[in-house]
């Protein structure tokens, strides 16, 4: 068994969050969160903006920790144990660009009950629900988007 360890975010925009639909050789492969290896030398904060950024092409800022999932998948040589380390990330417009190179064929901002829907991965729907549980939060509290809150 091999370990491995991505960084990603739940990207949020006036409201609306950030997915990915990926698509492989013509084969459906869901819609996901954005999110992606870790660097040598990388902090897991920096993995999940850069990730985010490459993957979709939005600028996005951190604003907390949501969690940790766990998954396991296999390859012709060995079954690989994977860590994502979530973040709730700020978007600063509703801009995106799929990212070819891997196969992403579209992105867009949905409104919570549709992203929800649309995710392919139940460990990326426990996130979802746990980080808009939080934005709503600090909507509430009229911290999202304070600058005094980073």
């Amino acid at each position: 068994m091999i370990e491995a360890t991505s960084c990603g975010g739940v990207v949020i925009f006036r409201g609306k969050i950030l997915l990915l639909y990926k698509n492989y050789k013509n084969k459906y492969e869901g819609w996901v969160l954005p999110k992606g290896t870790v660097e040598e030398g990388e902090e897991y904060k920096e993995t999940a903006i850069r990730e985010v950024r490459e993957e979709t092409g939005a600028v996005a800022s951190i604003i907390k920790y949501i969690g940790k999932s766990q998954y396991t998948f296999n390859t012709p040589q060995n079954t690989v144990l994977k860590d994502v380390h979530w973040y709730l990330m700020m978007s600063d417009s509703y801009y995106s660009k799929p990212q070819r190179e891997e196969y992403f064929m579209d992105s867009g901002y949905y409104k919570f009950h549709e992203a929800y829907h649309m995710l392919k991965f139940s460990n990326e729907k426990q996130i979802l629900e746990r980080a808009y549980n939080e934005y709503v939060d600090l909507k509430k509290s009229n911290l999202w988007g304070n600058k005094k809150y980073f």
